[in-house]
């Protein structure tokens, strides 16, 4: 469990008991969020499948915040930097708009404490309520602010419904840039041709979308898709990443609602995860769509925490 303030836990795990040197793990350093917490990352959880269900997906990413929390509180840590655990937002009563107004809320108040937050999902309607989060940290700059929206994903998740859902975040976002006079700069890594429809294609780009196929994201192309990024990123002031876990191969993330055939190599996702942190511009991320329920001997989970480790604080 995460440091309680009180008195210092155990190091370690049992397993580590006879070193000599440094059993650090992340449940050491990791610390209930505090009045003087400040200039250091922060884990929040998005408790949502909401969006999931009316977008008639398999239920169960609800769960996918604590789960993956298990996992990330035992991987090692090699300083004592402190990480903080600003716990959960859950949407228990479909009232999905709600939930997603307390997280921005949480998250903008992250920000504005100096902390960069990394959102645990939850369903990908988690990508709204982080996107609301750093349009109200910025308020009145939003317009002015050249923002970067980066999604590794195998949807484009521009969809039409008459309720907002998992699968409508990001058009939501080109509508509300749209009311505030401000750019919709969007780029995505994984596109599938057969999980998005010709209207999609369409719609992203009418609304002038950038957009690799996961076809186009071989070992081959690294370096092209490093270079692209990278001119992406000297345009921008600030960068929300949003990591879809279906942009993954159901071979290594079975625990989603919507696997992926084919998907995207891990190695390739997170070396753009590494450029987008190496300018020194990301803002927040969030992870979405982790299912446990779904999951097979926490696979998933162990993608999914290590891709929270990497934000939280890059490996050496």
């Amino acid at each position: 469990m995460p440091f309680d303030g009180l008195a210092a836990p155990v190091a370690g795990l049992p397993s580590d008991r006879g070193e000599d040197g440094c059993v650090l793990r992340v449940k050491d350093v990791l610390r209930p969020l505090t009045a003087d917490a400040s200039g250091a990352a922060a884990i929040i959880g998005f408790a949502s499948d909401e969006g999931v269900r009316r977008n008639h997906g398999r239920v169960g990413a609800a769960a996918g915040p604590l789960a993956i929390r298990r996992v990330l509180e035992r991987l090692p840590v090699h300083d004592e930097a402190p990480l903080y655990d600003a716990g959960d937002v859950a949407c228990t009563d479909g009232d999905l708009e709600g939930a997603q107004a307390r997280l921005a809320e949480a998250l903008a108040g992250l920000m504005g404490r100096g902390l960069r937050p990394v959102v645990l999902g939850g369903g990908h309607e988690v990508a709204y309520g982080s996107f609301l989060g750093l349009a109200n940290h910025l308020g009145e700059r939003f317009a002015g602010t050249r923002l970067l929206v980066v999604n590794l994903d195998a949807h484009f998740d521009l969809r039409l419904a008459p309720r907002p859902n998992s699968g409508t975040p990001f058009r939501q976002m080109a509508e509300f840039c749209a009311s505030r006079g401000a750019d919709f700069r969007y780029l995505c890594f994984g596109i599938s041709e057969l999980a998005n429809t010709t209207a999609l294609f369409e719609r992203a780009r009418a609304l002038g979308v950038e957009y690799w196929l996961d076809e186009e994201m071989r070992a081959s192309d690294a370096a092209h898709l490093g270079a692209a990024l990278t001119q992406r990123l000297i345009a921008a002031d600030a960068v929300y990443l949003s990591i879809d876990l279906d942009v993954l191969s159901q071979a290594v993330a079975p625990g989603v609602s919507a696997p992926a055939a084919r998907g995207v190599a891990l190695e390739i996702i997170e070396d753009l995860v590494d450029e987008i942190l190496a300018s020194g511009k990301l803002a927040l991320a969030d992870i979405a769509e982790f299912n446990p329920a779904l999951d097979r001997d926490d696979q998933t989970a162990r993608v999914a925490a290590r891709l929270a480790y990497r934000l939280l604080r890059k490996p050496r």
